[in-house]
């Protein structure tokens, strides 16, 4: 027996000091917040100050000592997020996780995120190269020079980026320059909308189309041409034929392997969504000082962008006075790690936010290959005559681990990278040895200015300034609304716009011809012309709605947001006489959605045989679209929605294909209108009460499998969980529950307060993915009275306290004080040279 004992005693002592090792790991890989630390980049002494609110004050001698010093203070907490996104970028994430991800480093190859990133940088301006560099350095400088052990991500994966930094191969100003192309990759959307119409076309004629995907209300198609018989008789598709989906990985692969596999579906997951989800937006609004209890102007925003733990904001000030030929900098708001500048914020005297304006700045080019010879493709030629050119092309060598490095060939034609070659579902719709895909994209673009407009807009003290600044923004286009404190307001959409000839019967809203020059874009909309507002009615809002009037003689986009949202900022805030801090908080928590209000009428007239029905129909008595997260009414609701448009849209187009579409779209503008017309073509000869019926069937079975028997427990908030996930961790149960940030919420994807789905994700269809990413208030009567909030917390070190710790203020829609000079400072770290 005695062994026995000596083995207990043993494997508790093991246990003590393996905790005793955890315990001291994590106190290290905790950032230093008080003291002192060298930084040998600097040139003088910087403060780096943490307010009640958790935001990093950065107060420099130089605006080139507060970038380095941002630069530190990002890698300090979000070292694994500028890591990984690094090995996005760069489309390396397979020298990480294996052959899974080989298919998002070829899209980020074929982009050449890196070679426009360069263009980009030999264009920039010296003063605005400086800060860049300088924000570099102090990236490179945590990981050259600090002791901070590494967070929990690296330490699992084994990764060390200490080596590179040293070495001065670690991040560079490509990363940052990248990263501004990589925020436009992410808000694009309209490749996704040009190959869904492609795709659906293939079964489907031009005016169904359209009743399937309908334009904005009260606008035609923006296509003339015929578009299924134009690709009918270019005889583009693929034969049908039935295939199954591989694997990711063999069943049979090693448990390494497998879970390289898990650990990379979330990333895949994003890779698909790139350019495919509909729904991407946000919302910003400015009163008027006529219209404001304070007689100056308030100024919110709230931009919508796909839920992350560590958030995509890191909340700073950076000031400086005028040293080194830099101007002075004081402005503080929201930056992104990567980026030196703060993105949406403030100065002392003027604000600022964002959403984004969606114009059609994407055009996928159908290819013609030369048949004699594939390496050419077709390009313009006199009337009866054919022309060919060659592909440009390049190799790329990509790592993958555990495996051969892979060689990938981009090819590339007069419009752009042929997407064809690293997008799968190209060659599952197209005969690719006839047609490819390519892309014309403005953000790719050598005059993309974007991170001059950044540093611009930091330096800006009024409304004018900013307008000013904000002409050098490239892509993608935002609406950017401004107040400052002389009472001045404004809207200005900002970035460059594609102009169409007029004999361009497509106009960019589905693949064209890339061998007719009248499909080519013949130049670009002027600044001076883009649409703006100086707020006469005495407020501006926007929410990703048609931002002009029906007279506007510039084509922008057919694809803009469903103006639900728009419509309800505006009720409410002609409801108040005089807006204040309270309307605004109650504006940025409204939940009612109009889209809902109209199609319930169509559920309330429903019968359906089963046993729930009558006790669903009951939670539904009283309901008025407020989607509330302790309800059961927004759920039932959802549901049906969803299985109605399963069941027709599905029906008709094929359920494989709708399933490659879903959920990335919702295809709800479709369904309004065919509930509206009670369309049998959609819903079959006796119209659409009967799908209607067995749409809510179909619903209850889900939710009751689900949520079980009880209609009255039924709750929003269970199924409809805001998920700020983790990349990659997500995809590992374990891990999963540590990592993510999830908390209950209300709101569906037509509220203010929003709450987008992707309904093909099986395992929580109804869970909110992508939300207000930040929520941010500025008085212009006293801007230190400004409020901000986000959804997880500023550290990005899953052991700390400050992971997750905004979490439950932001889905109460409550906010933490945004102050340049707060009354106290928390903690307080000076770095030195």
């Amino acid at each position: 027996m005695r062994w026995i004992k000596r083995v207990v005693w043993a494997m508790l002592a093991l246990l003590v000091v393996l905790g005793v090792a955890l315990g001291v790991y994590v106190q290290r890989s905790l950032p230093q917040l008080d003291g002192q630390l060298r930084l040998s980049v600097l040139k003088g002494t910087v403060e780096v100050k943490r307010d009640p609110s958790d935001v990093t004050h950065v107060l420099a001698q130089s605006p080139l000592d507060a970038m380095r010093a941002i630069g530190y203070v990002h890698a300090q907490e979000r070292g694994w997020q500028l890591d990984f996104n690094r090995r996005i970028m760069r489309g390396e994430l397979s020298a990480l996780l294996g052959p899974a991800t080989l298919e998002t480093d070829k899209l980020m190859r074929t982009l050449g995120i890196r070679q426009a990133a360069q263009a980009h940088w030999d264009r920039l301006p010296a003063g605005a190269k400086a800060q860049v560099e300088a924000y570099v350095q102090g990236i490179n400088a945590f990981y050259a020079e600090g002791t901070q052990a590494l967070s929990p991500e690296f330490q699992i994966l084994q990764v060390n980026p200490r080596e590179a930094a040293q070495a001065g191969q670690y991040w560079d100003v490509l990363d940052s320059m990248g990263w501004s192309v990589m925020m436009a990759l992410d808000l694009g959307g309209n490749w996704g909308n040009e190959f869904a119409r492609l795709s659906m076309l293939q079964v489907l004629d031009t005016a169904a189309l359209w009743q399937a995907l309908p334009p904005y209300p009260g606008e035609p198609p923006a296509a003339s041409a015929d578009l299924a018989k134009l690709y009918r008789d270019l005889g583009v598709y693929k034969a049908a034929e039935k295939t199954a989906a591989a694997p990711l990985l063999p069943n049979n692969g090693s448990p390494a392997e497998r879970l390289r596999a898990q650990l990379a579906q979330e990333v895949v997951a994003w890779t698909q969504e790139v350019g495919n989800v509909d729904g991407k937006g946000s919302n910003n609004w400015v009163v008027a000082g006529s219209r404001s209890a304070t007689g100056k102007p308030w100024l919110a925003n709230d931009p919508h962008l796909g839920l992350s733990a560590p958030a995509i904001w890191y909340f700073a000030r950076l000031q400086a006075p005028a040293a080194d030929g830099q101007p002075a900098l004081d402005v503080i708001g929201a930056t992104l790690p990567g980026l030196p500048s703060v993105v949406l914020g403030r100065t002392a005297t003027v604000a600022w936010g964002f959403t984004n304006t969606g114009p059609d700045v994407q055009d996928l080019y159908l290819e013609q290959i030369n048949p004699a010879n594939p390496a050419q493709y077709r390009v313009p030629a006199p009337e009866g005559q054919t022309a060919w050119a060659d592909f440009a092309t390049r190799e790329e060598t990509i790592r993958v681990k555990g495996q051969p490095d892979v060689k990938h060939v981009v090819r590339s034609t007069r419009h752009g990278p042929v997407l064809s070659d690293a997008q799968a579902s190209h060659s599952e719709v197209l005969d690719t040895t006839k047609h490819v895909l390519a892309l014309r994209w403005t953000a790719l673009d050598a005059d993309n200015t974007n991170v001059l407009a950044g540093v611009l807009s930091n330096q800006a003290q009024s409304v004018g300034d900013l307008i000013e600044a904000y002409r050098h923004f490239h892509s993608p286009m935002q609406n950017v609304v401004m107040a400052d404190v002389s009472g001045r307001i404004a809207y200005k959409a900002a970035g460059k716009v594609p102009v169409r000839a007029a004999g361009n019967d497509i106009r960019g809203v589905a693949p064209s011809p890339g061998w007719d020059a009248r499909y080519d874009w013949s130049g670009w909309l002027p600044y001076e012309d883009t649409p703006q507002d100086n707020g006469a009615k005495g407020w501006i809002a926007t929410a990703n709605q048609r931002i002009h009037g029906p007279d506007y003689p510039h084509f922008i986009t057919q694809d803009w947001a469903p103006p639900w949202r728009q419509q309800r900022i505006e009720e409410l805030l002609a409801q108040t006489e005089k807006h204040d801090l309270a309307s605004m908080q109650a504006l940025h928590g409204d939940q009612v959605s109009l889209a809902t209000r109209f199609l319930l009428p169509h559920l309330l007239k429903v019968r359906a045989d089963h046993p729930l029905a009558t006790s669903a129909l009951a939670q539904l008595q009283g309901f008025d679209g407020d989607m509330r997260v302790d309800s059961a009414a927004p759920l039932i609701y959802s549901a049906w929605v969803d299985e109605f448009t399963r069941g027709v849209f599905g029906g008709r187009v094929g359920q494989a294909r709708f399933e490659k579409l879903y959920g990335k779209r919702l295809f709800r503008a479709g369904v309004e209108d065919i509930l509206a017309r009670d369309d049998t073509t959609w819903c079959g000869p006796g119209g659409c009460a009967q799908p209607l019926s067995e749409a809510l069937t179909r619903a209850l079975d889900r939710l009751q499998a689900v949520h079980g028997k009880d209609v009255a427990t039924w709750r929003w908030g269970d199924a409809h969980p805001a998920i700020s996930i983790h990349r990659p961790f997500s995809n590992v149960a374990p891990l999963a529950k540590l990592f993510e940030v999830r908390v209950p919420t209300g709101g569906d994807p037509f509220t203010v307060n929003v709450g987008q789905y992707h309904l093909d994700k099986k395992d929580a269809p109804y869970a909110n993915r992508h939300a207000a990413s930040l929520r941010a208030l500025y008085d212009l009567s006293d801007l230190e009275n400004s409020r901000f909030i986000y959804q997880t917390g500023q550290s990005g070190n899953v052991f700390s306290d400050r992971y997750r710790d905004m979490s439950p203020e932001w889905a109460a829609v409550q906010y933490r004080a945004l102050k340049m000079s707060p009354s106290e400072f928390r903690s307080v770290l000076t770095l030195v040279p």
